[in-house]
């Protein structure tokens, strides 16, 4: 999800991406979030399926309160908004959807090491079954009335406010087996800790 059409340097962006893949190697997904045009929260986690294999469902749940990036309804990520004004949770902008296969070799598989083989070529992604529930945004001087906290959407609504206590048990058994990069726990590139890493729910 991304709030520009051209990326432009002041973008809002919510990302999942498939990183290259070594055969018989996990899969790995990573997770990033931009506000005005800063990164650099990436999470990754290994996926506990082949991706390649067959469909699965890969869902971001988006509101004033939190972002929670889902894989098959497990929520692998949560980010929280504070209750305080802040410069790392993207709320501003409205978002529109986009699919890409770009070429990241030079970091994307093993740091760098393994290339993509293009012999292997033609690449191709699949997709089924898209759907959207959103506050749809128009053109015009005025943002849509379902862009303020009405609680008339679901996800506008106490529900889908936090995670339940099974999706912290689901979030929990993630944290422990599958993450495999975290940037709040990167202390070479960030000496202090970001502020959005203490927001996070605990998980049993």
């Amino acid at each position: 999800m991304c709030s520009d059409l051209d990326a432009a340097p002041e973008r809002d962006e919510l990302d999942f991406e498939f990183l290259g893949n070594r055969t018989g190697e996990p899969y790995i997904i990573q997770t990033n979030v931009y506000r005005s045009g800063v990164g650099g929260r990436e999470m990754r986690h290994s996926l506990w399926f082949d991706p390649t294999a067959e469909f699965h469902s890969y869902s971001i749940l988006w509101n004033p309160k939190q972002i929670v990036f889902f894989v098959d309804k497990v929520p692998i990520r949560e980010y929280r908004n504070s209750d305080k004004p802040n410069r790392f949770f993207p709320i501003m902008k409205p978002m529109y959807v986009f699919s890409s296969i770009w070429n990241a070799d030079d970091w994307a598989t093993r740091g760098g090491l393994e290339k993509t083989d293009w012999t292997k070529g033609p690449f191709v992604s699949s997709y089924s079954d898209f759907t959207a529930d959103a506050c749809a945004w128009a053109a015009g001087p005025a943002p849509p009335a379902c862009a303020a906290a009405t609680g008339d959407s679901w996800w506008d609504q106490p529900p889908a406010w936090a995670l339940d206590d099974g999706q912290r048990r689901d979030s929990g058994w993630v944290a422990r087996n599958l993450v495999i990069y975290d940037y709040c726990d990167d202390r070479k590139r960030f000496p202090a800790v970001p502020e959005e890493c203490a927001l996070r729910t605990k998980t049993s």
